[in-house]
Parts: structure tokens; C-alpha cells; sequence
């Protein structure tokens, strides 16, 4: 089993940088692809990035350019920069555990509580 922790989040102005950690614990994380989600209130959980083992990445089109997934696999730990960032990306933020990489939520196994982030105008 894998125990999944976000942390990071907070207010920021439009424009400005965060960068979330996704701690876990448990054995052979680093086979694990870590997605992020994102779910704002209302709406439905919706894929954010994604990195593989290998450090292959997905990125959802609207963060493209935006930001950037990456991983530490000494440190059982998967990162989620920030920038430029929009009311629109306003959101709790989720980390998650899957056998590969895809956007369906239903793919992926643990999840964390999340992380609020909120972008102001």
C-alpha cells in the first residue's frame, strides 16, 4: 500500500508560482507513474500531468508551457511547478498512484487528500 501526502498549496495573484510535493510512503514507489488532478468546486476531477518511472510526462493542454512535472525517487517525492498561473487553474489539487500513465481518474489506484490552490485576479 502507498500513502500519498500533497502539500504546497496556498493563495497566489494571477501571474505568480507554486510548486506542490506529493510525499509518499510505502515500498517501490519509484515504479509507480504519479498523476495530479485537480477538481474545483461543482466539477469533476480532471488530469492535470503525469510522469512516469522513466520520467516520461503528460501534460493537459491548458498547462502546457505552464507547468512542469517532476520527480525524486530517492526522496519518494513528486513535484508539480507552478507558473504563470490563472484564476482558472483555482482548484484542490490530488496526487495519485497508476501502472501508467492516463488521464482517466479511474486508472489510477491511491490517492492523497489534496492541496488547495487558489488564484486570485
Amino acid at each position: 500500500q502507498v500513502q500519498l501526502r500533497e502539500s504546497g498549496g496556498g493563495l497566489v495573484q494571477a501571474g505568480g508560482s507554486l510548486r506542490l510535493s506529493c510525499a509518499a510512503s510505502g515500498r517501490s514507489f519509484s515504479r509507480y507513474v504519479i498523476g495530479w488532478f485537480r477538481q474545483a468546486p461543482g466539477k469533476e476531477r480532471d488530469f492535470v500531468a503525469a510522469i512516469g518511472w522513466s520520467g516520461i510526462t503528460s501534460y493537459v493542454d491548458s498547462v502546457k508551457g505552464r507547468f512542469t512535472i517532476s520527480r525524486d525517487n530517492a526522496k519518494n517525492t513528486v513535484y508539480l511547478q507552478m507558473n504563470s498561473l490563472k484564476p482558472e487553474d483555482t482548484a484542490v489539487y490530488y496526487c495519485a498512484t497508476g501502472n501508467g500513465i492516463s488521464a482517466r481518474p479511474d486508472n489510477y489506484e491511491y490517492w492523497g487528500q489534496g492541496t488547495q490552490v487558489t488564484v486570485s485576479s
